[in-house]
């Protein structure tokens, strides 16, 4: 019988690409998860095997909608599930503090709890990827390397609402039984990388520059950070890789891993690299004091030991390529008519 996986939040970067993983990978069934109305643009590749059910579908419900998750849980019974559904913008969640909590912290326990229910019904045992976030160390000592026993400091509603979300998925593993485990990924970005983010939004607004809808000035907030960064598409193999592993009983339910790069930089740097990118010479860069946040997570550097004695992995993609791609993927956008906000 052909294995189903469930991914939750599909139609973002993370999620379109483990969608593009499993299907060019495995012969796995995929079932995408959103809210019906949420934006396609990840997923138009995708559309036409969607309309034919190709080995992927999509499946609307909300995370805040409790009776909805229970009914697609019982409706669909994936073997895997990979819950990437998230409030997902740390500066955003200044602005929208209960709905990040409610969204991440209620809206995952609805998941799971969902999921125990029909365990205790009939005996359900699906394998369960919870998605927490490098962000849960937030304000981390500089020269420390973030190994998993770290302590957590949040600093942003978005960062507190994944402690809680990372908490609950060990806690269902180890209080039920369920086969879970949690992932908290560094930095990622590379092609669909949404714009709100540090290098996305640089590489977004170059892309204006060249097209000639922006002067010639980059906006940013704090530059003061230092972090490493990888490729999503590095990161989603790790993520698969995870849910065979417990599958096979290779890991104890209610893990927890990071899942990191192993190239470092300054936001500076970054600046630098991509501007080293670019087909303009003149562009200068300003500090914008409405990108700035009332708190930062200034440093970011891991320890993956840990995951990388659990599978068969580790980054890939050089990040210098990742970079590439994704100013690529803005000048893609914006040369199709796609023109996008200035945030």
């Amino acid at each position: 019988m052909t294995k189903k996986i469930l991914i939750t939040g599909i139609t973002g970067q993370v999620g379109s690409q483990l969608a593009d993983y499993v299907l060019e990978n495995t012969s796995f069934e995929v079932i995408g998860m959103m809210r019906w109305q949420e934006p396609m643009d990840n997923l138009y590749h995708l559309t036409q095997r969607i309309n034919r059910k190709d080995r992927i579908s999509v499946y609307y419900a909300d995370l805040n909608d409790y009776a909805a998750l229970s009914r697609m849980i019982k409706a669909v019974k994936p073997d895997f599930i990979s819950h990437l559904a998230a409030q997902s913008y740390p500066k955003t969640s200044f602005d929208i503090p209960i709905e990040t909590l409610q969204t991440n912290i209620i809206g995952t326990a609805n998941l799971l709890e969902s999921i125990r229910q029909q365990k205790e019904a009939d005996g359900y045992d699906p394998v369960i990827h919870v998605c927490s976030s490098s962000e849960v160390y937030g304000r981390a000592e500089p020269g420390v390397a973030l190994a998993e026993d770290t302590p957590f400091h949040g600093a942003s509603p978005y960062s507190i609402s994944k402690i809680g979300t990372d908490y609950l998925g060990r806690f269902y593993g180890e209080a039920y039984g369920m086969r879970t485990f949690i992932t908290r990924m560094g930095t990622h970005s590379g092609p669909r990388r949404s714009d709100v983010f540090f290098e996305s939004t640089v590489a977004k607004q170059i892309a204006l520059i060249e097209a000639g809808l922006q002067d010639p000035v980059i906006k940013v907030g704090n530059l003061s950070s230092t972090r490493t960064f990888q490729d999503a598409r590095d990161a989603v193999r790790a993520y698969f890789l995870l849910l065979e592993a417990s599958a096979q009983g290779k890991i104890a339910r209610g893990e927890y891993f990071n899942i990191a790069g192993e190239e470092a930089y300054q936001l500076p740097e970054v600046i630098d690299l991509l501007l080293e990118m670019s087909t303009r010479n003149d562009i200068t860069v300003a500090t914008d004091t409405d990108r700035l946040r009332p708190i930062d997570a200034d440093y970011q550097m891991f320890d993956n030991t840990k995951i990388r004695t659990a599978i068969d992995w580790k980054p890939e993609i050089p990040v210098r390529k990742m970079f590439e791609d994704l100013l690529n993927h803005w000048r893609d956008e914006i040369a199709k008519g796609k023109i996008p906000l200035n945030r």
